[in-house]
Order: structure tokens, then sequence, then C-alpha cells
């Protein structure tokens, strides 16, 4: 816990709006691949196909992943339980780069994820910031 507290003291020293404008638009780029997987669900189906998972166990990860997406990256644009929604991402990007190494090699999805992948690790540590939901939450308390 003062590990947290120091990290957020940090980052409330260090803020910028270029850094919650990053944060916002991770966010909002995951609302979009979650509006995305949810419409295009064939198209993830067939993406984790080289994976050799069966069609049930398909279904279900595409749903989580679309969800997860859409309900997560809200909350990260919002700034509200930015690292708790990020960790819960943190999975689901580590298997978008690791299925552009085992299925077909595409390289633009390889850079988004990698992109958005080291966006959320940069935010799990440094927080969601002073000009977001949880500071406010926590200057109104």
């Amino acid at each position: 816990m003062k590990t947290v507290v120091k990290l957020n003291k940090w980052a409330n020293a260090h803020t910028s709006f270029a850094i919650d404008a990053l944060r916002i638009a991770t966010g909002l780029f995951l609302v979009y691949k979650g509006i995305q997987f949810a419409t295009q669900t064939q198209y993830l189906v067939d993406v984790l196909g080289p994976m050799g998972r069966s069609l049930g166990a398909s279904l279900i990860l595409v749903h989580y992943v679309a969800m997860s997406h859409l309900f997560g990256g809200l909350l990260i644009a919002l700034g509200l339980l930015t690292r708790i929604s990020l960790l819960a991402q943190l999975p689901i990007l580590i298997g978008a780069v690791i299925v552009n190494f085992v299925g077909v090699m595409d390289v633009g999805n390889l850079l988004q994820a990698l992109l958005v992948l080291t966006s959320a690790l940069f935010f799990v540590f440094y927080g969601s910031g002073k000009h977001s939901m949880d500071y406010s939450l926590k200057m109104n308390v």
C-alpha cells in the first residue's frame, strides 16, 4: 500500500496534460477495439484459430476480450480504477503480441499491440494522474 501511495504522490507531482491525453487515448483505443471485436467475432475466432482452441473456448475468450476492452477502456479513459483496469488488460495485450508470432504475422497489429502494451505498463506504475476521476474523488472525500 505504501508503494501505491508513493507512486501516486510522484505521479501527481509530475503530471501533465500530455500524459493524461495518452491515458485517455489508450482507453478510447481499447473501447474502439472492444467494439470492433464485439461486431466482428468471426475475425477474432479466426485469429485465435492457430492456437488450437475449441470453438466454445474461442467464443468465451472473444466475449471476455470484447467486454474487458469496452468496460476497462472506458474506466481507463475516465481515470477511474486505472491500475486495476489495466492489470485486467495485460493478459489480453500480451496475448495480442503472442498471437502475431504464433499465427500470421501482421506488422500493423503487432505495432498496435506493442504500443498499447507499453502504454498500459506505464500507467500501471504511473496511475491515473492528476486529471482523473480517481484524483477528483480522492480530493472530494
